[in-house]
């Protein structure tokens, strides 16, 4: 059996580096004459000499966290997009909104790569538990699994004991989702008295994987594999069989920058990934992910000879991500602006028990009606549910953070 998805993986690094820089000049070219942003970003550049990294490091980087007010000036897409909406296949939302293009053609997002990786092969059942619903993890699981010849059991997110049901009565052999909605998916089986031991692997992904998580997982039978993947990118990086860091995808090109100076970082220390993805639709070139990760020295046993990460190691921005959904500055402004009686609040995000937890800390006299309200809208702008404590005036810290991740990952 063959353990690579195809000759790509196996390639020399020298191979794979001048194969990158020979696509950048026209692949710059076309963003910089399709996607209006580019035109204007570009307009002084002149993309046949865009043939090295040092040349490319010249060119400016597109932040995740500026989408919002760019798409906001420049609907839907920001200037981004170098196909037309009537020529995309689907449209999707991510929290802030974000607005994400799909365009047409097969494995779209790039993912059968790490499925496979993962073990998965023709014909085995997969059980999606991405969400469906506006954003595009589910799909991008989905089309995945069908470019290797996976059949697909789409069951989204919720619903746990008709989760646990359609595993017993149908027996995937492999769950795609968030780690925490698996281990919540187990207990639950575990709770019913119903089997769901045909499951042997999981693709996660949408949330850190923390070992104590993974090894509670793996105590049941099913091995676990992560991928870094995202709405604006698609699969950015997978583990394989050797479970050594994270092996960046073959069709995008990495550089791990210090934040707040654009400067790429010695080898093994940690700043922000930053991807050009060649991908004709969207063509996202130096864009900033906020992302913190690491390079990790020398090549996978595996026989995978692309660079390889250490995966996420916290945001380099005030996004963060909760349960697989992108919390972004500007949403609890808007809770705020709902909510006049709160002069300041700071979003604390943490994690207990393996579950995501976000309480809003607001420097306001509240009562229970108040904080109901106040959750209310929470639920209403982040789509997710949240906490409220009350703290005396003047407490929070005076220095200007407004989400404050300490989640600890061990």
């Amino acid at each position: 059996m063959n353990e690579h998805y195809d000759d790509l993986e196996t390639r020399s690094p020298e191979a794979r580096e001048a194969a990158h820089m020979a696509a950048l000049p026209g692949f710059i070219a076309h963003a910089k004459s399709k996607a209006p942003l580019y035109g204007r970003l570009f307009a002084d550049i002149k993309p046949e000499e865009i043939t090295s990294r040092a040349a490319l490091e010249k060119l400016s980087v597109v932040r995740k966290g500026e989408l919002i007010e760019r798409q906001r000036a420049a609907p839907p897409f920001g200037g981004l997009a170098a196909t037309p909406t009537a020529d995309l296949l689907r449209v999707f939302a991510s929290p802030g909104p974000i607005y994400d293009p799909e365009g047409r053609g097969s494995d779209y997002w790039r993912l059968a790569r790490a499925l496979w990786a993962a073990g998965l092969r023709m014909g085995e059942l997969v059980h999606n538990c991405f969400a469906y619903h506006m954003t595009p993890a589910g799909a991008m699981l989905e089309t995945a699994a069908h470019a290797i010849g996976c059949p697909v059991f789409p069951g989204g997110t919720g619903n746990t004991e008709l989760q646990v049901r359609a595993v017993q009565d149908l027996r995937p052999g492999c769950y795609t989702g968030t780690p925490s909605f698996l281990r919540v998916i187990l207990e639950k089986a575990a709770e019913l008295g119903s089997d769901v031991t045909s499951l042997k692997r999981a693709v996660v992904s949408g949330e850190a994987l923390p070992p104590s998580l993974r090894n509670e997982i793996e105590l049941r039978g099913i091995r676990v594999v992560n991928v870094y993947a995202s709405a604006d990118l698609g699969l950015i990086a997978y583990e394989s069989s050797a479970k050594e860091g994270l092996i960046v995808e073959e069709k995008i090109l990495v550089e791990i920058l210090r934040p707040g100076t654009g400067d790429p970082v010695p080898e093994g220390e940690v700043g922000e990934v930053v991807v050009t993805t060649f991908n004709h639709d969207y063509p996202l070139i130096r864009f900033g992910t906020g992302d913190l990760s690491a390079v990790l020295p020398g090549t996978s046993p595996c026989g995978r000879t692309n660079m390889r990460i250490r995966g996420w190691m916290g945001r380099a921005d005030q996004v963060t991500k909760v349960k697989g959904m992108f919390v972004h500055p500007a949403q609890i402004a808007e809770v705020l602006k709902r909510h006049r009686e709160v002069s300041k609040a700071r979003l604390v995000v943490d994690r207990i028990d393996h579950n995501d937890v976000m309480t809003l800390k607001c420097d306001a006299e509240g009562n229970a009606d108040l904080a109901t309200a106040i959750g209310e809208s929470i639920q209403a702008v982040c789509k997710l549910k949240g906490e409220v404590e009350f703290v005396a005036a003047g407490s929070l810290p005076n220095d200007g953070k407004v989400i404050d991740d300490v989640r600890k990952v061990t």
